[in-house]
């Protein structure tokens, strides 16, 4: 088995956060034109998937010794909820289990599942939504492996191309097994939880929202959607998010509705694109799907809308979205930043026109703010891939999900300044970078002691420290009061030159003098591993 720094020396070793140069990759389309699509995907070669539908990839999980199956969680006193952050702070939050439960207490009475929780927390399930075998027991080589292939995805351009899906017929549709419409639809019947006991209800908070529009195209994104009735959903899609245009430039033509379907427990990628903004402006994304999963998406249109929606899903919920009435209020709901969000006063909201689902279909939830969402190596690796535009010298980019508004660049300083220069561009640039931190190459990004040590050795905060008075930053962030400007910094914790005030000679590192005149001590220590550790682990393991 490959150890992680063999595995860096085989391949780039970039990284970056989700959403974190989203602005970036729009800049750089508007500097070039953009080539023709690509017509099919350029690999054919994976170790096992891809996935047609989250029961294949829960049960790679499950092979993989990833999953935690618990039978009776009573989620009227919030167990499972608590659950999810015990697991979190004793394995971490890249290390803790997908949660498949059995069945679960709502209301008072007991619903037969499962219902899946957490199954893309882990760092192996960057490489396994891709049918890619992970680094076992390392969680950053396997982070690497991942953005290794989504490298070898991206075109010339930095983006990724499209291959065609596949429509099939609904008797070969899993989606369709069961069809409700009319007076029998009531979606409180689903066993969709209520996460947070301050949260203003039951969600449906892993949904991919299709849409189309006469101008902006196809579109489908994920969106919070509060249970208001058993026909009627809230649908949160934020300012400048895809769904969130669409219902405005509809509204400003005069249309009295807008047709959606929601897709629930898609297959991996289509999630992933869900979660993600990979495509050009009206690009039907369903085509990309296709292309990062090697083999094409079979799709069904809706039952009551022309939607194509994947065929292998767990449940679709088709509505329109009233234009011509007053809005709802919405929430407050728990946030990515780990914080309650703010209660609505307007909101969209839909009526659901038709149900169709699997029988006995699996319900997938999300913790907001409280695990790793979707698997990042798509969105990082072509984040990173348009920023060495603009600055070559960058080498990984991180913003950790469990630390929202840090992002931790490292990169080949040239000049004295040069830190604090990048990291005010990124910093102007995106707005999820509150407070970046600069270092130097010789530091990996993933590791958060080395991060924490490289702050409290290499940084001085005088003279190595910007203060940005006003930027854009995140309108979730609850410390704003100025929404969405925020103030920002940028910390320079790289080796500070003479030039930059800092000492005539800089120390090196221990560990590194010890690979350096000691070069076969680890290869020693490795090769006696086995002798000397044997079985043991930390208690806390």
């Amino acid at each position: 088995m490959s150890t992680r720094r063999e595995f860096l020396a085989s391949g780039p070793a970039m990284s970056a956060a989700a959403l974190l140069f989203a602005d970036l990759k729009i800049a750089a389309a508007q500097q070039a034109a953009a080539p023709a699509l690509a017509s099919a995907a350029p690999h054919n070669s994976l170790d096992f998937g891809p996935f047609d539908s989250i029961r294949d990839y829960v049960q790679a999980l499950d092979k993989h010794g990833l999953v935690l199956r618990v039978r009776d969680i009573d989620q009227d006193a919030y167990e499972g909820t608590a659950l999810h952050y015990r697991l979190v702070e004793r394995f971490g939050m890249y290390y803790a289990p997908c949660i498949v439960m059995e069945n679960v207490k709502l209301d008072g009475k007991w619903h037969k599942g499962p219902i899946v929780w957490n199954h893309y927390g882990h760092w192996d399930t960057e490489c396994i939504a891709f049918g890619i075998e992970p680094v076992r027991g390392d969680g950053i080589a396997t982070y690497y492996k991942a953005l290794q292939h989504c490298e070898q995805l991206l075109r010339k351009d930095g983006t990724y191309g499209t291959a065609p899906f596949q429509e099939v017929a609904r008797d070969k549709s899993p989606c369709k097994e069961v069809v409700v419409t009319g007076d029998d639809i009531d979606i409180t019947k689903f066993a969709f939880l209520q996460t947070n006991p301050a949260d203003a209800g039951r969600y449906v908070n892993t949904g991919s929202v299709f849409t189309n529009d006469k101008e902006l195209g196809k579109n489908f994104g994920t969106y919070r959607c509060q249970i208001k009735g058993p026909k009627m959903l809230g649908v949160n899609p934020e300012p400048g998010q895809g769904a969130y245009q669409a219902f405005m430039k509809a509204r400003e033509r005069g249309e009295k509705s807008v047709q959606i379907s929601i897709a629930l427990g898609q297959d991996p990628m289509t999630w992933v694109v869900s979660s993600s903004k990979l495509n050009r402006a009206k690009e039907d994304e369903l085509l990309i799907v296709s292309y990062l999963r090697g083999k094409p998406l079979q799709v069904v249109k809706s039952e009551t809308n022309d939607h194509r929606v994947p065929a292998h899903a767990e449940m679709i919920i088709e509505g329109e979205v009233p234009l011509d009435q007053p809005m709802k209020a919405e929430g407050p709901f728990g946030e990515m930043y780990g914080y309650l969000g703010e209660k609505k006063a307007e909101n969209f909201w839909m009526n659901i026109t038709a149900i169709t689902h699997r029988k006995n279909p699996w319900i997938v939830n999300m913790l907001t703010g409280g695990g790793r969402g979707f698997p990042t190596a798509p969105l990082e690796q072509i984040s990173v891939s348009t920023m060495k535009r603009f600055v070559p010298s960058v080498k990984m980019i991180h913003s950790p999900v469990e630390a929202t508004g840090l992002t931790f660049v490292s990169f080949k300083k040239s000049k004295p300044g040069e830190a604090l220069e990048v990291g005010k561009r990124i910093a102007q640039f995106v707005p999820i970078a509150k407070v970046v931190v600069m270092v130097d190459d010789d530091l990996e990004v993933l590791d958060r002691v080395q991060m924490m040590h490289a702050i409290g050795s290499r940084w001085q905060p005088q003279p190595a420290t910007a203060i940005i008075p006003e930027a854009r930053g995140m309108p979730l962030d609850p410390s704003l009061t100025k929404r969405p400007m925020t103030s920002k910094i940028v910390i320079d914790a790289t080796r500070q030159w003479p030039e930059e005030g800092g000492p005539k000679e800089y120390r090196s590192l221990n560990r590194a003098l010890l690979a350096e005149q000691a070069p076969e001590a680890f290869k020693l220590a490795d090769a006696h591993w086995a002798r000397h550790v044997g079985k043991w682990r930390p208690p806390s393991v």
